[in-house]
């Protein structure tokens, strides 16, 4: 059987995508019913962190428990992989050790290069160029608060970033349309622009790309490794601030997200953050549940499910 890899959003096709994040809910009604499922017992995933995380390490670590395995964390301090070692030759040993890898990291060349070599799933965590797990999370909020999100209206406020690139492609395999409004020299993936300018508009002004949205969606202004450029991008995203105003030019029913961590006053008011159109908690232990699912995607036999 070929080993299936998690790299963005278009390793899975968007049935499968749909199956998934419907799977993603049961799993958390079982959790929630204190019912105990653990497929994966004797299974451990390699966590290979890069970059600093929260919601991703602990959503994978504690999922892994859920279901009966083991995580093991690696950071760049701990492996061969942050002291030179070829990605080509950690993947090799890693993945003969290991029954699936999730990496944090910053090239999105590294999850490729590992995954050619890994005998085992690997899971992209996020790299500078896409954020897939995170949009699994999102996609099964929205699914529970308004239902199917095909045939919608997503507008993303801010650095055309890896979650503007991961909206982009989830616009594709979820059938929206997705409106993007950031400032000039900061547009997402001119390539994934190109191949879905169908469903993709892009826009210079916030107020323009909210109308007619079902779901508003930001991130920060400065993501990780950008840290130099914060007073810059202070400057240039002057204006595209979610706050409860704009989400008013929105759909009556639109809903706010946020990846998470916000800088309340930044990129996001205070006051939205804790608006009732605010499913930022919902969407964040929504990683949980979702990442279950996608391990249980990967590592579960169908008949035995």
């Amino acid at each position: 059987m070929t080993t299936r890899h998690f790299l963005t959003l278009l390793d899975l096709t968007p049935d499968e995508l749909n199956t998934l994040i419907r799977r993603a809910i049961e799993l958390k009604q079982i959790r929630n019913n204190g019912e105990i499922y653990e497929p994966l017992s004797n299974q451990v995933m390699a966590m290979i962190f890069e970059k600093s995380s929260t919601r991703t390490r602990v959503s994978f670590e504690a999922g892994m428990a859920h279901l009966g395995g083991h995580a093991l964390f690696l950071s760049s301090r701990d492996t061969q992989l942050g002291r030179g070692e070829p990605i080509e030759d950690s993947a090799r040993v890693i993945s003969s050790m290991c029954d699936v890898v999730m990496i944090r990291t910053f090239e999105h060349e590294t999850v490729t290069t590992f995954a050619q070599h890994s005998r085992v799933p690997v899971i992209n965590a996020l790299t500078d160029d896409y954020h897939p797990c995170q949009l699994l999370a999102d996609m099964q909020t929205f699914l529970e608060h308004r239902g199917d999100i095909k045939g919608k209206t997503v507008s993303w406020i801010g650095d055309g970033n890896n979650m503007c690139n991961s909206y982009i492609n989830a616009a594709r395999q979820f059938d929206f349309k997705l409106q993007v409004a950031c400032p000039e020299g900061f547009d997402p993936n001119a390539d994934l622009l190109a191949a879905n300018g169908d469903r993709v508009s892009i826009f210079r002004t916030p107020e323009e790309a909210v109308h007619g949205s079902h779901l508003v969606v930001t991130d920060v202004w400065a993501s990780m490794g950008q840290e130099d450029e914060q007073k810059e991008r202070e400057r240039e995203f002057r204006g595209y601030q979610v706050t409860p105003q704009l989400m008013d030019l929105a759909e009556p029913d639109a809903i706010f997200m946020h990846c998470l961590p916000a800088h309340r006053g930044e990129e996001v008011s205070a006051e939205m953050m804790d608006d009732p159109r605010s499913v930022v908690f919902d969407e964040a232990e929504n990683r949980l549940h979702a990442q279950k699912a996608l391990l249980e995607f990967l590592l579960v036999k169908p008949k035995a499910r």
